[in-house]
């Protein structure tokens, strides 16, 4: 009982502070209970100084609502993002239309065809189309297709100019006697059959780049394979990566399937395993294997 007896004694001095601070307490409570500290002296908003200021307020944010002002420059349609559609004047629908063709790792090539994917209206797509900056080549492909409409299907086809008709052999003279077709296209496929080392199919002949159908078939009419091309194979069990990857149907993600593949099996037996692998493209498996074997 002496121990707590000691915690609760004081002097009369010490009572006497504690009260007062009791009291100081109390008075400082009643205070802020009834005396109302809330201001309610209403501001003239008309006064001429006050109007002064509500003036220049108004006259910075028109400056810097012009200095915010959206400004388009030369830009290539295939990269629009979300906040960049939106400054254009596009809707979520049509971004997101924009978007998931990208997706699928497709390009627009012109302003029609951005129309045709994302379905703006015409008065947008006036007002932003002349900003549209394709690269280089796409303008190349543009062009050749606009001088493709002006070609006659019925046109003739000088004969007497043509050398040979092995699509493999022809030359730059050859395809060009054929109306329609002139060096650029003819280049076009010379350059392509030196990268395929000879056109192994008449159906190779339709990916050359900016060669349309009506133009191939044309030019197929008068040329075809009289002899399939001595393609040099490369052994896919010893050949290097950069030896497989320029296989002109291999791409970058492919020949490192490949590798994983053979680093997983250590030794292909046959050619066709390669078929094994997750995702191969089996369309393209008779144009792979021209150029691959197994030993």
């Amino acid at each position: 009982m002496k121990i707590f007896k000691s915690h609760f004694w004081y002097t009369k001095n010490q009572r006497n502070g504690i009260l007062f601070l009791l009291i100081i307490i109390i008075f400082l409570q009643l205070i802020l209970h009834f005396k109302n500290f809330d201001s309610q002296q209403l501001v003239d908003l008309s006064q001429p100084k006050i109007t002064s200021y509500n003036k220049q307020l108004d006259s910075l944010k028109k400056k810097s609502s012009k200095k915010k002002k959206f400004k388009i420059y030369p830009f290539n349609p295939n990269y629009i993002s979300d906040y960049k559609g939106y400054q254009l004047g596009m809707n979520i629908d049509e971004i997101d239309r924009l978007l998931a063709y990208r997706e699928q790792k497709l390009y627009v090539n012109s302003a029609k065809e951005f129309q045709t994917i994302t379905k703006i209206s015409d008065s947008l797509l006036q007002k932003i189309s002349p900003f549209f900056k394709f690269p280089d080549w796409v303008q190349k492909k543009n062009n050749y297709k606009n001088n493709q409409q002006r070609y006659i299907p019925n046109s003739r086809i000088n004969v007497s100019e043509i050398t040979t008709v092995d699509i493999n052999k022809a030359t730059l003279k050859d395809f060009t006697a054929i109306e329609g077709v002139d060096e650029y296209i003819s280049e076009r496929i010379i350059k392509y059959r030196s990268k395929l080392q000879g056109f192994s199919f008449k159906e190779q002949l339709f990916e050359v780049w900016g060669l349309d159908e009506l133009m191939a078939n044309k030019i197929l009419s008068t040329f075809s394979i009289k002899n399939k091309p001595i393609i040099k194979k490369v052994n896919i069990n010893t050949a290097s990566f950069k030896e497989v990857l320029s296989n002109p149907y291999i791409d970058y993600k492919l020949c490192i399937q490949i590798f994983d593949y053979r680093d997983e099996v250590a030794e292909l037996q046959s050619i066709s395993e390669i078929k094994n692998i997750e995702g191969f493209p089996i369309k393209k498996y008779n144009r792979i294997v021209l150029y691959l074997l197994a030993e």
